[in-house]
């Protein structure tokens, strides 16, 4: 078993490498590094055109020119890649883990994710991309789409790695929630950090059970944690327990069935991951 830790070249990925070391040595498992290099839109597409007969000559030259050039191209990204996965091994293994593995692909890294999750414990991603890196509302766009396809843990890194001393479970009630819950119970990475489950609703009999029954199993789990019902919005909310808690790390579903599902669904962005500055541990 392994952390799969997904890294590019944005400014996140010292963050990745030092939360994947974080994350395999509580979990006592080994690295994976994973760079894939990627064909975007602003690339080039060669496509000759023979539909006449003025200039073929030199539209062959140019074509074969624009071939040669695109080769060298990927060379260069390959080198480039093979270089930042020997950089980051070199991080991760400062950080205290020595097995650690390079995979270097190309393609997609949503379509890559089922194969290479199957031995992970854990996936941890940056939250923004090389793409979006000065794009300070915007996340990487594939971390949406790796959190639907991944039916792992995932880490969503902050920019700078901190350790991970109080987190904040921020619990709807819903089944993705209570799978976040069992990730806690299953690898106990948070079991030295002091943590708080937060439900906001409307103070029912009901939320009420459910939040002490989930608060039961973590300190059955081993984890010292305490609980609060909070009436109001989720988007408000737990934006603003984050700030004031001091927490390292907020732990929730990515997708449940109450009003907490809007934090996680956007077109270019996500609003929770807006409104905060610290790392995510998400389930779906």
């Amino acid at each position: 078993m392994n952390v799969l830790a997904c890294i590019d070249s944005s400014r996140y990925a010292v963050s990745v490498c030092d939360h994947a070391a974080w994350a395999a040595q509580r979990l006592d498992v080994s690295v994976e590094l994973l760079h894939v290099l990627e064909r975007h839109a602003a690339d080039p597409v060669i496509a000759p055109d023979r539909s006449g007969r003025l200039g073929v000559d030199s539209r062959e030259a140019l074509l074969k020119q624009l071939v040669d050039l695109d080769e060298q191209r990927n060379r260069l990204s390959q080198e480039a890649g093979r270089h930042l996965l020997d950089e980051a091994a070199a991080r991760v293994r400062a950080g205290g883990v020595d097995d650690v593995h390079l995979r270097l692909l190309h393609g997609e890294l949503v379509d890559h994710i089922h194969d290479h999750e199957a031995n992970a414990r854990l996936i941890v991603v940056g939250r923004r991309g090389e793409a979006k890196d000065r794009a300070s509302q915007h996340l990487g766009r594939n971390l949406e789409r790796l959190i639907r396809a991944s039916h792992r843990p995932i880490v969503i890194a902050a920019q700078e790695f901190r350790p991970e001393e109080r987190f904040l479970v921020a619990y709807d009630g819903g089944a993705s929630a209570e799978r976040a819950v069992d990730a806690l119970v299953r690898y106990p990475i948070l079991a030295d950090a002091k943590g708080h489950v937060l439900m906001a609703g409307e103070g029912t009999s009901t939320e009420r059970d459910r939040l002490a029954s989930v608060t039961a199993r973590l300190r059955e789990a081993g984890y010292s944690v305490t609980d609060a019902l909070q009436p109001g919005d989720p988007d408000h909310i737990i934006p603003a327990a984050v700030e004031e808690g001091g927490f390292d790390l907020l732990v929730m579903g990515a997708y449940g069935h109450s009003r907490i599902r809007t934090l996680m669904i956007g077109s270019t962005t996500t609003a929770l991951l807006r409104a905060t500055s610290i790392s995510m541990l998400v389930m779906r």
